[in-house]
C-alpha cells in the first residue's frame, strides 16, 4: 500500500501531462484550485505546461485572470494608428457569452 508521501510523487509520462492539461483547460478551474484538486504541484504543472510547448488557451487566459480581474487584448488599433470596427467576444460558460463592437 503506498504511503501519501509516495502518492505525492508518482511519475507521469509526458502523455499523461498532456492529458492533465487537457483537463485543466476544460476544468474552469484557476491553477492552484485545479492543482489542488488533482493533487500536484503547481511548479510541476507549469514546469509541463512550459515543457510540452502547450500554448496559454482563451479559456486559460480568462481563468489564470481571475485573480486580478484584468484580461490584456492587447492594443485596440489597427497597426496604422486608426481605430477600425472591433468585436470581441467573450465566452462566460454555461452558454453565455458577452458580445462587445465598437465602430
Amino acid at each position: 500500500m503506498a504511503t501519501n508521501q509516495e502518492s505525492r510523487r508518482a511519475r507521469r509520462s509526458a502523455d499523461e501531462w498532456r492529458q492533465v492539461l487537457s483537463r485543466f483547460v476544460g476544468s474552469g478551474l484557476a491553477v492552484e484550485a485545479f492543482c489542488n484538486r488533482e493533487g500536484i504541484s503547481d511548479t510541476s504543472f507549469y514546469r509541463w505546461r512550459s515543457r510540452l510547448g502547450a500554448p496559454m488557451g482563451r479559456c486559460d487566459a480568462l481563468v489564470n485572470s481571475a485573480s486580478t480581474g484584468f484580461v490584456d487584448v492587447g492594443p485596440l488599433q489597427s497597426e496604422t494608428g486608426r481605430s477600425g470596427r472591433i468585436e470581441l467576444t467573450l465566452d462566460l460558460g454555461g452558454g453565455l457569452q458577452l458580445h462587445l463592437v465598437r465602430g
